[in-house]
């Protein structure tokens, strides 16, 4: 017998074994054909998908096959493939069986195949798109070409089957080479930038610039600067890669990027010199620096992007310019005007020029909403975050609608055997197209089930307004609580970081290597350990809750002590690093709103918005009595001279 089958008769008879003992549903048969699938042992997963039994997850082990058989260089008859999507009809399992049918046909070239199944995709990614796109034009359906150009800013960082239908666009002069130019600058920008390399073949013949003197300027950007031959600047080839290299640069060394755009800028167009100086402003306002303001007024009117749009206001803020935090987030688009954080900001630069009932008109539009802004721009109005009302109730028909739902029971069983991926997208799948009545019904099976990051996230699509009792769990107080009062932390805040580290997942895992409730990272556990005197750590500890919620808790602490006792600085600390917290500091004191908001990292700007009005949340429910934010905020300390 072979050694993959021997494995899977093991695990089947291990795993029925352990069933029986514990009186649970048998899942062994799923678990081990999800092994055969994940180790491509093809004659145990033919074998387990020929033993129906019944179980809710029938469907999968069906599914891991064909998937299994696509990938053969012989595939399935279509028939076979035909049966399993007529009887899963409407499944996410069938959407997803249909989009691998679809990269199986584009691969071997049937592309009358792919436009037959495409449309019927309910959920296609990107890949998928360009595959459908790229079956119709194969097939003489010339509209698609129209489509991809509609699409054309979106797709600059794309999947490798969009490029044939992409380059098919520019050729049938559906987009021409000043959309190719904002492409090739785009992924300039970007953190791949060899990915321009193969845009700029799209160029019209003798116009690109040459491949070699491209990974020169990307490459070695200063080196090229300085070697710029004197006639670089006679045609547009040669400006941009000068442009180019002078955005790789700023990258690095923005203050030596500046200085060699000040030596070439007039041999640039305005639009060149407006271009440059706005990635510059750019990087100048991610690092903090006094200059920014002074290079996006450089700037001019060149068009900015959504992020530099966003960090010219951002600029401002960290200035204390009022005048140009209006005037920055008066030049926004309307559609960006109206987001909940420049309203807040635009009402505060108001406010500080005396027009205080215009402010007051912008803070209502959002005052009462349960987030960041909604928060700050309600205490501007003199109105604490006061304790929410408990959410409504759900009648027995809906909970019973959702506990028979064909998704949501595959999601349970899913979660019960730790596939949380495939438990999640199924959950997923299920709320679509949903009534809150339904969705609301499914946050109360996901918290009946212990599933709290499925209970959480439900409600809030249900309603993010209210359901407050379902949104804001307390699990896991027993252990926690010790913790908190050991280490004289504010539960509230402890809560509010940990809700937003794992959503009270055990096992959850981030691609980093974080781990468990609390997210501890397997160095910092250990240099936890270390400080407060516990022995024989060892990584695997991190999957332990009382282990990971102590090492937790411990380093909440002793990075709280390090940044000012201020938890802003230790949020932001928590997540990109105490290191990184002291040096996002100014040298002059300023408001914890305005640090967390200048916060260069997006997703550690995300993170301390959201553990603050966390904490606030929970603060309210926990003590039941109105709380602030702008307490918590308070005002964060200069820097130390030597940072």
């Amino acid at each position: 017998m072979k050694k993959g089958l021997w494995g899977g008769v093991l695990a089947v008879l291990l795993l029925a074994l352990s069933g029986c003992a514990t009186g649970q549903v048998d899942d062994s048969r799923i678990i081990a054909a999800r092994e055969a699938v994940r180790s491509g042992d093809r004659n145990t997963l033919e074998r387990l998908a020929d033993q129906r039994s019944g179980h809710v997850l029938e469907p999968y082990v069906r599914y891991w096959l064909l998937f299994n058989k696509l990938a053969r260089s012989e595939p399935p008859p279509a028939s076979e493939l035909s049966e399993f999507l007529v009887e899963q009809a409407g499944s996410m399992l069938a959407d997803r069986l249909r989009g691998d049918w679809v990269r199986r046909l584009a691969k071997d070239g049937d592309w009358r195949g792919v436009v037959q199944l495409y449309p019927d995709i309910l959920a296609p990614d990107q890949e998928l798109r360009c595959l459908g796109w790229t079956g119709r034009m194969m097939t003489g359906d010339r509209s698609a070409l129209a489509e991809v150009a509609l699409q054309w800013l979106d797709l600059v960082e794309s999947h490798s089957a969009c490029e044939p239908v992409l380059l098919a666009t520019v050729t049938a002069g559906q987009v021409g080479p000043e959309d190719v130019w904002w492409r090739i600058r785009r992924q300039v920008e970007g953190r791949n930038p060899a990915n321009a390399k193969l845009t700029l073949a799209w160029l019209p013949s003798g116009t690109a610039p040459n491949p070699a003197a491209f990974d020169q300027a990307i490459r070695s950007p200063a080196q090229y600067l300085d070697r710029l031959p004197p006639n670089f600047a006679i045609n547009r080839a040669g400006r941009e890669l000068a442009l180019a290299a002078l955005v790789r640069l700023s990258r690095e060394d923005v203050r030596a990027a500046e200085g060699r755009l000040v030596r070439i800028q007039d041999r640039l167009d305005a639009e060149e010199r407006g271009y440059a100086w706005a990635n510059l402003a750019l990087r100048a306002a991610l690092g903090q620096l006094p200059e920014a303001l002074a290079w996006y007024r450089a700037a001019g009117s060149t068009p900015l992007s959504a992020e530099q749009r966003a960090w010219r206001v951002r600029s401002a803020l960290r200035a204390g310019n009022w005048a140009a935090v209006e005037e920055a987030i008066a030049q926004l688009p309307v559609n960006e005007q109206t987001d909940p954080e420049w309203l807040y900001w635009r009402g505060r630069a108001l406010a500080a020029r005396g027009r205080e009932a215009e402010a007051d008109a912008l803070y209502a539009r959002i005052a009462g909403e349960p987030h960041f802004y909604g928060i700050l721009a309600a205490e501007e109005r003199g109105q604490l975050f006061a304790p929410p009302v408990r959410s409504g109730s759900i009648t027995q028909e809906q909970l019973r609608q959702a506990e028979d739902d064909p998704s949501l029971r595959r999601a349970l069983a899913l979660f019960r055997i730790d596939m949380r991926t495939e438990g999640t997208r199924e959950w997923n799948w299920a709320l679509r197209n949903q009534e809150d009545g339904f969705i609301l019904a499914a946050a109360r099976l996901a918290l009946k089930n212990d599933i709290y990051d499925r209970a959480i996230n439900t409600a809030e699509r249900a309603d993010p307004r209210s359901n407050f009792d379902l949104r804001f769990l307390t699990p896991y107080r027993q252990l926690i609580e010790p913790q908190v009062l050991n280490q004289g932390l504010d539960i509230s805040w402890v809560y509010g970081l940990m809700r937003q580290e794992s959503r009270f997942v055990v096992p959850a895992r981030s691609s980093s290597g974080a781990q468990g409730l609390m997210q501890v990272m397997p160095a910092t556990g250990k240099w936890v350990a270390g400080k407060i005197g516990m022995t024989g750590y060892s990584p695997t500890m991190l999957s332990e809750p009382n282990t990971n919620v102590r090492l937790g808790t411990s380093y909440m602490r002793l990075i709280l002590e390090d940044l000012d006792n201020h938890p802003v600085l230790a949020s932001a600390g928590y997540n990109a690093g105490p290191s990184r917290a002291k040096r996002w500091r100014d040298a002059q004191p300023m408001e914890g709103a305005v640090y967390t908001e200048t916060i260069p990292f997006d997703e550690t700007r995300d993170y301390v918005k959201k553990v603050m009005a966390n904490t606030v949340i929970y603060a309210a429910m926990l003590e039941g009595r109105p709380q602030s934010l702008k307490t918590r905020l308070g005002v964060i300390g200069p820097r130390p001279a030597a940072q």
